[in-house]
């Protein structure tokens, strides 16, 4: 359902992708890491259309996303890292404008809008000005809108960022039940416990460069290490943590 093909990408003279090759497969839960400027961003904004590649191409539920952006924007659901909404909406406005963009019909609309709301405690708020939401009801929105049209292909960048407990396991119990009904689904997060409880498949990118996939055993087995933070950081060239925070301590009783 997603394929990317030799992608790349440069901002100027730095190059934020290059080469990518990437396969997601229905029903797939993929997790896709890297540290900060890895390429991961860049990533997501060619998939969802926002910017285009330098070379290669990427292919979402057998549409290309440069050829045919409009096929690609009806079958997927985006939840943004940091969700730009209208502030000057209601919650229950904001969803009724997703509703008309997608052509949901306004009976089918109000049901799902509804059932959302209340799985997501909202159903109490929704005739509130966004601008009154905090942080973690601005991302129930915004999750609420990325699954109404019911897409085919989910791409979630940070989608646990300022929930609270119960409604990340709800959003991780929807996701599990969303691939089992065949859906695909592009999970993006720095919580690495969750990506290994969730995520059947795990890509990691550096420097805009693949260097590693497969299962959470796989990435261990390969690294010899025994959690998947620690095989992470030894693909990516992280410091010996233990030694940075002694350093940290150090220098600050002086």
């Amino acid at each position: 359902m997603i394929v990317t093909e030799n992608l790349s990408r440069s901002y100027g003279n730095k190059a934020a992708l290059v080469g990518l090759n990437l396969t997601v497969e229905p029903g797939e839960i993929l997790g896709f890491l890297g540290p900060n400027g890895a390429g991961k961003s860049t990533t997501v904004k060619i998939l969802t259309g926002m910017i285009r590649p330098d070379a290669g191409r990427a292919i979402i539920a057998g549409f290309d996303v440069v050829e045919q952006p409009m096929e690609v924007k009806k079958r997927i659901g985006y939840v943004p890292e940091t969700a730009a909404l209208y502030d000057g909406l209601t919650g229950g406005e904001y969803l009724e404008l997703i509703a008309c963009l997608y052509h949901i019909d306004s009976k089918t609309a109000v049901a799902r809008r509804s059932e959302l709301l209340e799985l997501f405690g909202l159903l109490g708020n929704e005739n509130d000005r966004m601008s009154e939401y905090s942080k973690g009801m601005r991302q129930k929105i915004a999750i609420i809108a990325a699954m109404m049209h019911r897409p085919e292909v989910l791409i979630m960048d940070e989608p646990l960022d300022g929930l609270d407990a119960n409604t990340a396991m709800i959003v991780k119990e929807l996701v599990k039940q969303m691939a089992q009904q065949g859906k695909t689904v592009l999970f993006c997060s720095h919580i690495l416990d969750v990506v290994d409880r969730m995520c059947s498949k795990i890509v990691i990118i550096n420097q805009g460069r693949l260097v590693a996939s497969g299962t959470s055993d796989d990435l261990k087995h390969q690294t010899g290490e025994a959690t998947l933070e620690a095989a992470f950081g030894k693909l990516t060239g992280g410091q010996d943590v233990g030694r940075v925070a002694a350093d940290f301590l150090s220098a600050l009783e002086k």
